[in-house]
């Protein structure tokens, strides 16, 4: 056989479809950075009692990498194999162990808007705190200064401008879960809405 053939697509999950760019959803107004004013807190029942913050300097000095993975949005379109760079939940949760008793966390943004994961989803390897995509700073719109990028689960988990963690010690919907959909978002296995809950 030739040297030519073209190698299989990579396989989407159930219903999705992969665009031309990279669509913007979100609600509310895109929020205006201020540097001197924004912080990033890890907070809630922590191993030690101690709660952490950073300035954006001091947020920009934490270790950092970088991640290529699929981005699912529960609207049916995949972005495949994005290049996000940034500070890991496994990072965060080493410079802030959370108390034994934590089992989910919530992941708070700009003007309250939350999203609740797991814990284990925090400490996957492909879940980070992004200040760049494909090489260049995010842009407003899609979540600058920081973005939360929970790549295995629905995007809606992945909050734009996010501002904080909050250890928690038992499971509370946040803003979408809230509003009809899935309470854990799996894109495998289609976790749209909350009607398909157990």
């Amino acid at each position: 056989m030739g040297g030519n053939m073209t190698p299989p697509e990579k396989p989407l999950p159930p219903g999705q479809y992969v665009p031309r760019g990279f669509p913007v959803l979100h609600y509310g107004p895109v929020p205006r950075f201020r540097p001197e004013r924004w912080d990033f807190r890890v907070y809630g029942p922590t191993a030690g009692g101690v709660e952490a913050r950073w300035d954006w300097d001091e947020f920009q000095r934490l270790p950092r990498t970088q991640v290529v993975a699929d981005f699912h949005c529960v609207t049916k379109f995949t972005i495949p194999d994005n290049l996000w760079e940034g500070v890991t939940g496994r990072t965060l949760l080493e410079l802030v162990p959370p108390d034994p008793a934590v089992t989910h966390v919530m992941l708070w943004a700009e003007y309250g808007y939350g999203a609740n994961i797991r814990l284990s989803d925090l400490a996957e390897e492909g879940t980070l705190f992004a200040t760049h995509h494909n090489g260049e700073p995010l842009t407003p719109d899609h979540g600058f200064p920081v973005r939360a990028v929970v790549s295995h689960l629905y995007g809606w988990k992945s909050v734009k401008w996010a501002r904080g963690i909050e250890y928690l010690v038992g499971d509370r919907r946040g803003f979408w879960e809230e509003r009809g959909y899935h309470n854990i978002a799996d894109p495998w296995l289609e976790q749209r809405y909350s009607y398909q809950e157990d």
